[in-house]
C-alpha cells in the first residue's frame, strides 16, 4: 500500500500531528509492502526520495504571526502533485484548503480518501471568535467530511461528535506513543541541573503550544497558589514568562529524544487544555512515567483517571490546585508507573499503525471499515 499524507499542520514548530506522521513514516520504512509520501507546504517546490519514503513541498504563503505555518492559495498544483504521486490511499490531516485538494485528487485517481479529525474546528473557532461561529462551522464540517470515504477520529468522544453531525462513516483510531523513546529511563537530575531547577523542586511540566485553548493561565495561578517546592517547566515556542512564580522555559524541541528526557526528568505532567481531540503529549508524558493532572473534558478522560493521576473540573483553578495536591499526597511515582503501564498496554505505535493499515486495507478492498469496540483502558 502506498499512503500519502497531505496537511497544512506542518511547520518548524509543529507538534502532535508532525510526530504522528513521522512515526507513521518510520513504521512504513520498517514494514515490507508499505510506501509513504508526504505532501506539505513549504517556501519552494521540492521532491525528496528516501527508499519507500518521499517528501514533496509546494510553495505556500507564510502566515503572518502563524509561527511558520503556510497557507496555499491555489489548489491545482496540489491536486496535480497528488495525481503525479499516484497513491493507493490519501489521508487529509487538516480541515482547510488542502482537505479539498485531497478530495478532488482522490476522485480523479479513483482511490479512497480519508480525513483524520485532528482538530475540533467548531469548538476552536467558538473559543476564538464567539459562539455564533459554532453552527456555521458545524455545517462546514458536515459538508467537508461528508466528501471523504471514511473519517478517522482519535478518540471516542470525537467520533461521537462527528456522528452527531450526521457523519456515519467514522471509526476511532487513537494515536500512539513511541514507548522506547518516551521512557522513565531517560530521567536525569543532570537535565534539571542544566536547566537551573533546584534538586528539591517538584517539577510540573507542560509541553505544547501557547494557545488560548491550552489555558496556560490556569497553570500559572496553580503554581502561584501551591508555592514551594513546585516549579513549572514550559516546553514550546513563544511561551509567556511570569515573574512571580518559579518557572523555566525551554523553546520548541524538535528532537523527540530531548523532549522525552525533559518529560522523564519532571515529576508530573500538567495540562489545563479542555479542547483535546486525543492528547498526544499527555500519552507521551505517561509513557515517560509521569502522573498526569488534566481537565475532565474532551478526550482527556479517555487517557487519565485517578489510577494514573487526577482530573480537575473545567474552568476551576481551585479544582486544578486540589488535583495537583491529591497526586502528590498519594504516591506520584507509583501513579507514574501505572501511567506508563497503561500506555505500553494500549498505545504503542506499532499496534496502532497495525490497526490503521488493517482498516485502510478494508476500505481499499471492501469500501467500508468494520468498526470494532475498543478495549477498555484498565
Amino acid at each position: 500500500m502506498h499512503l500519502t499524507d497531505i496537511t497544512m499542520f506542518w511547520g518548524p514548530a509543529s507538534g502532535g500531528v508532525r510526530r504522528y506522521i513521522l512515526a507513521k513514516r518510520a513504521y512504513c520504512a520498517s514494514h515490507s509492502g508499505l510506501q509513504h509520501s508526504l505532501l506539505v507546504p513549504g517556501a519552494t517546490a521540492t521532491n525528496t526520495m528516501d527508499g519507500v519514503l518521499s517528501t514533496y513541498t509546494r510553495p505556500a504563503l507564510e502566515l503572518i504571526g502563524g509561527k511558520g505555518y503556510r497557507f496555499p492559495l491555489r489548489l491545482q498544483p496540489w491536486i496535480d502533485t497528488l495525481k503525479e504521486i499516484r497513491p493507493d490511499v490519501i489521508e487529509a490531516g487538516d480541515p482547510y484548503r488542502l482537505a479539498w485538494a485531497a478530495v478532488r485528487a482522490a476522485r480523479e485517481l479513483d482511490v479512497p480518501v480519508i480525513g483524520f479529525f485532528h482538530s475540533d474546528l467548531s469548538r476552536m473557532t467558538a473559543l476564538r471568535f464567539g459562539s455564533w461561529t459554532r453552527e456555521p462551522v458545524r455545517r462546514y464540517i458536515h459538508h467537508l467530511y461528508g466528501h471523504y470515504d471514511w473519517v478517522f477520529a482519535p478518540s471516542q468522544i470525537m467520533a461521537e461528535r462527528l456522528r452527531e453531525l450526521g457523519l456515519p462513516k467514522v471509526t476511532v483510531q487513537p494515536l500512539g506513543v513511541d514507548t522506547v523513546i518516551f521512557t522513565p529511563e531517560r530521567r536525569s537530575m543532570l537535565v534539571r541541573r542544566e536547566l537551573g531547577i533546584p534538586a528539591e523542586a517538584r517539577v510540573l511540566v507542560y509541553a505544547g503550544r501557547n494557545a488560548i485553548e491550552k489555558n496556560l493561565s490556569t497553570l500559572f495561578e496553580t503554581v502561584r497558589r501551591l508555592g514551594a517546592p513546585y516549579h513549572l517547566l514550559l516546553i514550546g515556542p513563544d511561551m509567556p514568562r511570569v515573574a512571580d512564580i518559579p518557572m523555566t522555559i525551554v523553546d520548541y524541541v524538535a528532537d523527540t529524544e530531548v523532549l522525552a528526557g525533559l518529560l522523564a526528568s519532571s515529576d508530573a505532567l500538567v495540562h489545563a487544555g479542555d479542547q483535546e481531540t486525543f492528547g498526544l503529549v499527555i500519552a507521551e508524558g505517561m509513557a515517560a512515567g509521569l502522573a498526569v493532572i488534566g481537565i475532565n473534558s474532551s478526550a482527556v478522560p479517555e487517557l487519565v483517571d485517578d489510577s494514573v493521576g487526577a482530573l480537575a473540573e473545567p474552568g476551576s483553578i481551585d479544582s486544578f490546585v486540589a488535583a495537583v495536591e491529591s497526586v502528590f499526597a498519594r504516591d506520584h511515582v507509583a501513579l507514574g508507573r501505572a501511567a506508563r503501564a497503561r500506555v505500553v498496554r494500549h498505545f504503542g505505535w506499532t499496534a496502532r499503525f497495525g490497526q490503521m493499515f488493517g482498516k485502510l486495507t478494508q476500505l481499499q478492498r471492501q469500501g467500508v471499515i468494520e468498526e470494532r469496540p475498543l478495549e477498555l483502558l484498565r
